[in-house]
């Protein structure tokens, strides 16, 4: 019987080409996009090893792992993350995690890892406690969370297409909402020293960022206008865009 290896990472790319360097060399790989969908399948039907981002758009992998050992307590797990800080390391392997691998790498590596990692387990799937063990809901994700390190936005969990300088408007104004940035402290920021930059520049950017926030939440607008001074991102953006009835924020 093939060692089933669950691969928790949310980016399609980067999961497909895992599932196919496992399958290459013998394994039966799955596949989730979120914690919550990892903990089910682990409940469901345990793998022999999981490989889990640290990066995941419904929690932290490290709270994920927590909540993995809690259901099945010697369960292998790799932590694979785009960062390469010392400290990120060092928390995941102080954890308890098995392996600790930074993006990018190469499959072959991981999957040697992989079958090391097995050989000193022996490669069995644990079976899930018996028991019912609470579990504390996973924390929701901000309704705009930015990732420097990625230099990536997602709202309401949809990753939205950027480009550099629309990144470093939002990136601005979601560092401290409610706070009142002038076109002048915006171009400042996020544009430097671009001598050929605008207050119009300003206005055409937070227009197309405005129209990309829509097309996830139309019912809303987070960027708040204040004729005469600038843009300020609303401090008081629901949990869920769906909560929203006929309340409109300008």
């Amino acid at each position: 019987m093939k060692p089933r290896v669950l691969i928790v990472e949310d980016e399609p790319g980067i999961a497909d080409t895992l599932q196919y360097a496992l399958r290459t060399d013998g394994f039966e790989p799955a596949w989730c996009a979120t914690g919550e969908a990892a903990l089910q399948s682990v409940a469901a039907n345990p793998p022999a090893l999981v490989i889990l981002d640290v990066g995941l758009p419904d929690a932290s992998g490290f709270e994920v792992f927590k909540r993995l050992r809690a259901l099945a307590e010697h369960l292998p797990v790799i932590f694979l993350t785009a960062r390469s800080d010392e400290i990120d390391r060092v928390v995941g392997l102080e954890l308890g995690a098995d392996d600790y691998v930074a993006k990018p790498f190469s499959p072959r590596e991981l999957v040697a890892r992989v079958r090391s990692i097995l050989r000193r387990s022996g490669g069995r799937p644990e079976t899930p406690v018996a028991v019912p063990v609470p579990v504390p809901p996973a924390p929701r994700s901000p309704p705009l969370a930015v990732d420097e390190g990625r230099m990536q936005v997602r709202y309401y969990g949809r990753l939205l297409e950027l480009s550099r300088y629309e990144f470093g408007l939002l990136k601005t104004l979601a560092s401290r909402p409610g706070h009142v940035f002038t076109r002048e402290a915006l171009l400042d920021r996020v544009w430097g020293d671009a001598s050929d930059s605008m207050d119009r520049t300003v206005d055409a950017h937070v227009k197309t960022v405005r129209a990309k926030l829509k097309a996830v939440a139309p019912r809303l607008d987070p960027i708040r206008t204040l004729r005469g001074s600038g843009y300020a991102l609303a401090e008081d953006l629901p949990a869920d865009p769906g909560e929203i009835t006929d309340r409109r924020m300008a």
